[in-house]
């Protein structure tokens, strides 16, 4: 699966489960670690959860697993790693507080939900 079609696929999954703020940022000329960066936010630790395991379910259906997860449980921040794209599932005070798209502020901003 192309990273595209990979992106698009993890922010419909995010959609299908009512995630909130979704951003997604395009790191491609940034590093070679991945393509996109897609952040957002759930909001309760159930709800994280919920989103996170969504992405992960949908990315299975269509033969990409998951080469790491991070956080979980009752976490407030939890990570997706697609290989092509990387998802951050955070509670808004955690996503507000590390602010990770100030990191990111430099590279191309697709939109909200990756929609330019």
């Amino acid at each position: 699966m192309q990273a595209e079609e990979l992106k698009d696929l993890v922010v419909n999954a995010l959609e299908n489960i009512k995630a909130q703020d979704i951003s997604v940022i395009d790191v491609r000329e940034r590093t070679s670690v991945t393509d996109f960066m897609v952040i957002a936010s759930g909001n309760s630790n159930r709800h994280v959860k919920s989103l996170a395991d969504s992405v992960v379910s949908e990315a299975q259906e269509n033969g990409v697993r998951a080469s790491n997860i991070e956080g979980g449980g009752g976490s407030d921040w939890i990570l997706v790693d697609l290989g092509d794209v990387v998802i951050h599932v955070m509670m808004p005070a955690t996503r507000e507080f590390y602010d990770l798209e100030r990191f990111w502020r430099d590279a191309p901003d697709l939109g909200v939900a990756g929609r330019e």
